[in-house]
C-alpha cells in the first residue's frame, strides 16, 4: 500500500541528504519526494510516498522522528487529503493538425501549453497521479521528447482535525530547533 507522509523539518543544509540517506540505509524506497519551504522560512515540508504495509509505515515514521532536525511527521494518507503532482512534458508537434489534436487533449486534461517551438511544444499539467499517468499515455503516440515531474505534494483537507497548515509545536518551542547544526 502507498502511504503519503509529511515531515516538517528544519530548513537547514543537509536535512534532505540526512533523511534520504537514513531511509536508504534501512532499505526503504522513496517512491516520490517533494521538498519546499513552508509559511515559516525556518521550516521546510518534505512529502514522501513510501510503499509498504502498516509495519513499514510505522518503522519509517519512527526512524524519521528520531532525527533531530525533524519537527513533526504526519501520515497524510490516513486522513482525507488533497494531493497533486506537477509535470512538464515536451512533445513532438510539427505545425499542422497534430498541434490542434494535442491542444484539444491539453484542454480536456486542464493543462497548459507553456512553450511552442518549431517542432516541439511544452505542456504543463497538474493533478492526481492517475490523471498525470493518463495524460502521458495519451501523449505517447505523438512522441514524448522529455518529461519532468515533481514529487507528490499533499495536504489534509480543512476541518479534518489536526491541520497540516496549523502552527507546528512538538515538545516545546520550534525555536529550540532553529540554527542548530545537522548531525
Amino acid at each position: 500500500m502507498r502511504h503519503v507522509l509529511s515531515a516538517v523539518v528544519q530548513n537547514v543544509p543537509g536535512v534532505l541528504a540526512h533523511i534520504s540517506g537514513m531511509l536508504a540505509s534501512r532499505g526503504y524506497n522513496i517512491d516520490s519526494l517533494a521538498v519546499g519551504e513552508t509559511e515559516d522560512p525556518n521550516l521546510s515540508r518534505m512529502t514522501f510516498v513510501v510503499v509498504g504495509d502498516a509495519r513499514v509505515l510505522e518503522q519509517v515514521r519512527k526512524q524519521l522522528e528520531k532525527i533531530v532536525t525533524v519537527v513533526k511527521v504526519v501520515d497524510v494518507s490516513a486522513q482525507d487529503y488533497v494531493e497533486r503532482d506537477l509535470m512538464l512534458l515536451k512533445i513532438k508537434a510539427p505545425a499542422g493538425t497534430t498541434r490542434t489534436e494535442i491542444r484539444e487533449l491539453v484542454d480536456i486534461f486542464r493543462g497548459k501549453i507553456v512553450d511552442v517551438g518549431a517542432e516541439e511544444i511544452v505542456i504543463e499539467i497538474s493533478g492526481r497521479e492517475s490523471k498525470i499517468q493518463a495524460f502521458i499515455e495519451r501523449m505517447r503516440p505523438y512522441g514524448i521528447t522529455e518529461l519532468v515531474r515533481t514529487g507528490r505534494i499533499a495536504m489534509v483537507r480543512s476541518g479534518q482535525g489536526e491541520s497540516e497548515s496549523a502552527p507546528v509545536e512538538e515538545s516545546g518551542s520550534i525555536n529550540k530547533f532553529v540554527n542548530q547544526p545537522v548531525k
